[in-house]
């Protein structure tokens, strides 16, 4: 078998890992990929976004499934474009992708549908959400209706901090297009926990549970980012939350888009609040989580390619999905000054002693060749994950392997996973 995976991050260096380990894959490309991503497919010089060039390359090399990482092309149809063209592909289809396309529209499926989330309302003019402000409880949120690479939700504190986030976000457009509408909501407390799920339009199967850290320095201070590192699983994560999600979020979400005319296969991501009042959906994601995919998938005994194929195929009830009894926690090494501004282009040294260290993993972000060497090409690097027998000891291992591994300007957070002191 053949396989494309669409995107060029760790995510996808993740799936592609996984996907190597498959006994039915013959070939694996990557498009775009990255410099560590080349261990294990050939990497393809084709935006994400040029559906039709990566559908002509897709029927030349006669590939057998495509896996779509990422969330702009998603949004923007690719699946759509691939099956049109008959190109057997692992996605949702752009109707479906809305779930994250949108917050506006993955709101109003809550509310419509009885899925526990937090009050709000959806705002495309400014003036009106100004105005609305004026009433409001604070701390709020807001939230920019588009993708925003992770980073388009703003918490603010007073009335001045959300009146400036309303300029930032609707009138000086800092997250450019996902600006033009906004969803004001309620601020929640409590733990943060993620859960991806495989979904075949009708049948969903969570996968085991895990925990991102958003902000940029330790103690969760700093912006918001793509994610500084990841743990699973979350020991808060409990199986009486797991029973009330089952039934109040996670099947609610996959029949009410069926029943939208909206049918979803792929991966739905659930970002959930553990609050007082019991789990709410705090976001929906339209596919694998980054770093979230680092620390799940070595933990998953399953074919990765089995599972694509039975989302694709509808037979998704026929197979439980397998996680070994172990933990793994992945610390993401970043350009320091990342997410604002940050220098790239230093050589990356030390990896070659991943090779020697069972358990320990590298899933590079942003890396490229230059002149014969690695170097960081982005703000976050390099995903480090390692697996133990349990959170302590994978924490542990993992800042132990952060220590192998360098380059110039190189910073992460100290704390990933710190709150699974917490938890006893």
């Amino acid at each position: 078998m053949k396989i494309l995976i669409v995107g060029g991050g760790g995510r996808e260096h993740a799936i592609a890992w996984k996907a190597a380990q498959s006994a039915k894959v013959e070939k694996i490309y990557c498009a775009p990929g990255n410099a560590g991503i080349e261990e294990y497919a050939q990497c393809v010089d084709i935006g994400v976004m040029e559906f039709d060039r990566l559908a002509a390359f897709a029927k030349e090399k006669e590939i057998d499934l495509a896996v779509i990482g990422m969330d702009d092309p998603l949004v923007g149809g690719i699946v759509d474009v691939f099956e049109a063209e008959g190109i057997r592909v692992f996605g949702p289809r752009k109707n479906a992708a809305i779930l994250e396309g949108s917050k506006a529209f993955s709101k109003d499926l809550m509310k419509k549908y009885g899925i526990p989330t937090a009050a709000y309302e959806n705002f495309d003019d400014p003036d009106k959400a100004l105005a609305y402000l004026e009433h409001a409880s604070f701390p709020i949120v807001l939230k920019a209706d588009g993708l925003a690479l992770g980073k388009g939700v703003l918490i603010c504190n007073t009335l001045e901090e959300a009146r400036d986030g309303v300029k930032s976000i609707m009138l000086d457009r800092k997250f450019g297009t996902a600006g033009s509408r906004m969803v004001i909501e309620e601020f929640m407390t409590g733990r943060e926990v993620s859960v991806l799920s495989f979904v075949d339009g009708k049948t969903i199967r969570t996968m085991t549970s895990a925990q991102d850290h958003k902000r940029a320095l330790d103690g969760d201070q700093g912006l918001n980012t793509g994610g500084m590192g990841t743990f699973s699983p979350s020991p808060f994560y409990t199986e009486e939350v797991d029973a009330f999600c089952q039934k109040h979020i996670y099947q609610k979400t996959v029949d009410a888009m069926a029943a939208e005319g909206r049918p979803f296969k792929g991966v739905i991501f659930f970002g959930l609040m553990l609050t007082e009042k019991g789990p709410r959906v705090l976001e929906y994601n339209a596919r694998f989580g980054d770093p979230e995919a680092q620390v799940v998938l070595p933990r998953m005994k399953n074919d990765i390619v089995d599972v694509f194929e039975a989302c694709i195929d509808g037979t998704l009830d026929r197979l439980e999905l397998q996680f070994e009894d172990n933990a793994a926690v992945c610390v993401v090494l970043a350009s320091a000054g990342y997410p604002v501004s940050y220098e790239k282009g230093f050589e990356i040294r030390g990896l070659e002693a991943f090779r020697e260290k069972e358990g320990y993993y590298v899933f590079h972000a942003a890396s490229r060749r230059k002149d014969g060497r690695l170097v960081t090409n982005g703000g976050r690097v390099l995903g480090v994950t390692a697996t133990g027998a349990d959170l302590r000891e994978a924490r542990a291992n993992a800042y132990e392997a952060v220590k192998l591994v360098d380059f110039d300007n190189k910073y992460c957070r100290s704390d990933i996973g710190k709150a699974i002191d917490e938890a006893g």
